[in-house]
């Protein structure tokens, strides 16, 4: 199957210009970076898709043998990094996606200029004998995995405004809300154990590639923690807290996402 096709990829932009592969997370799709695209284009070469059962991505490439783990979307992406062949691209990770760079990165550095980790998460799961904060008890997980199950449009009405944060602006709530429920129901239930049941803590050490972490100010489901912890496993990485709050910066605050994404790009070249 053409992975264009499949992955509803998108080029836009300046011709020739250093790349720019924009990511998404759980429950989003390629529309969710609208806002801060404009202003990415008009310097860089801007790479958009849709992993596989978001968005406008070929449904029928899903299966759940293929997508429930980190790997069959790790290998999606360095599909289209093959296909494309566009050079080493910045990649730029939301949520779950910045573990799908960390992986992608450790696996095939040639492929990727740089990263930019946006409110990522190596782990949700605190894991107090280690110290590590992820923001959840082990309860917690299993008791929003539950709740997703029984009701996935209940369970995305209610956490959709919690994640996206910004309560004085409830149409960005409302947008995201609108997005989970536009996802089958059996494949969000397959994405949201690959996002809140995964370990990648120990993947982080494995990057070579320079690379940014850019958390938000206050986000619900990433505490400060998270962002310190991964800039600490990642040798040579840089953290940066935005303004911006909630975890979808990229629709809260897009023209500050873009200038941290932009300002990182250049200093790739």
């Amino acid at each position: 199957m053409d992975v264009r096709s499949r992955n509803q990829v998108r080029v836009s932009g300046r011709p020739g210009g250093p790349v720019v592969m924009l990511a998404h997370g759980f429950g989003c799709d390629q529309n969710l970076w609208r806002l801060v695209v404009p202003t990415l284009e008009r310097e860089f070469t801007v790479v958009l898709f849709d992993h596989v059962g978001a968005g406008r991505s070929d449904l029928s490439a899903w299966s759940e043998d293929r997508y429930s783990g980190m790997d069959g979307y790790v290998d999606d992406v360095l599909e289209i990094c093959r296909e494309l062949d566009l050079g080493p691209v910045t990649f730029v990770g939301h949520s779950v996606s910045a573990m799908m760079g960390v992986l992608a990165a450790a696996r095939h550095p040639e492929y990727f200029a740089g990263l930019v980790l946006l409110a990522p998460s190596p782990c949700f799961i605190d894991d107090p004998a280690a110290g590590y904060r992820g923001g959840f008890s082990a309860e917690d997980i299993e008791e929003l995995l539950q709740s997703l199950d029984a009701n996935y449009l209940g369970w995305s009405g209610a956490m959709a405004p919690v994640i996206m944060g910004n309560p004085e602006r409830p149409e960005l709530g409302q947008e995201l809300t609108n997005s989970f429920c536009a996802t089958d129901p059996e494949i969000a239930r397959v994405f949201a154990r690959v996002t809140f049941l995964s370990d990648n803590r120990a993947d982080l050490a494995q990057v070579a590639v320079p690379t940014l972490v850019a958390q938000c100010s206050s986000d619900a489901i990433a505490p400060p923690e998270v962002g310190a912890f991964v800039q600490a496993q990642i040798r040579g990485s840089r953290l940066i807290t935005l303004n911006a709050t909630g975890h979808c910066p990229q629709l809260s605050a897009p023209e500050e996402t873009a200038q941290a994404i932009a300002a990182f790009a250049r200093t790739l070249r």
